[in-house]
């Protein structure tokens, strides 16, 4: 693996257990830090109502500001270290024609699948784009 993207994966993986631990500890609101009370159970609590226009719109704009994210962060990390095409290819999402509404379904099934308390522990971001990666992957 490419020392580029091994300290990317491991900054990725930092971040996800910095976030993780932050979840189960309660701490005091810093300025800029990501909202704790983010987590897969609220999303998927806010996506799953269906009938409210407001959560609706929430949800979906929580869901494509992440997959947004994670997209340009790919795009980032693979202008700034020489990647194999396969690498790449393996971190990067194919959603050629995939609508949102289609990936918040993905991730309300596979939220279900999940029992509540690891859902509350779990970040949201995470949740989603391992949900996408389950069903959207390059391969």
């Amino acid at each position: 693996m490419k020392p580029a993207l091994s300290a990317a994966l491991c900054a990725l993986t930092f971040g996800v257990a910095m976030a993780a631990q932050a979840q189960t500890a309660p701490q005091a609101p810093t300025p800029g830090a990501a909202d704790p009370s983010f987590s897969a159970y609220a999303l998927a609590q806010q996506c799953a109502a269906k009938s409210d226009n407001t959560a609706q719109g929430q949800c979906v704009g929580a869901v494509r500001g992440i997959v947004r994210g994670y997209q340009y962060g790919v795009l980032f990390l693979s202008q700034r270290a020489s990647l194999p095409v396969s690498e790449t290819q393996r971190i990067s999402l194919c959603l050629t024609d995939t609508t949102v509404s289609s990936i918040v379904d993905d991730f309300i099934a596979d939220a279900k699948q999940v029992n509540e308390a690891d859902l509350r522990r779990t970040p949201a971001e995470v949740a989603v784009l391992g949900s996408v990666h389950a069903h959207h992957a390059c391969t």
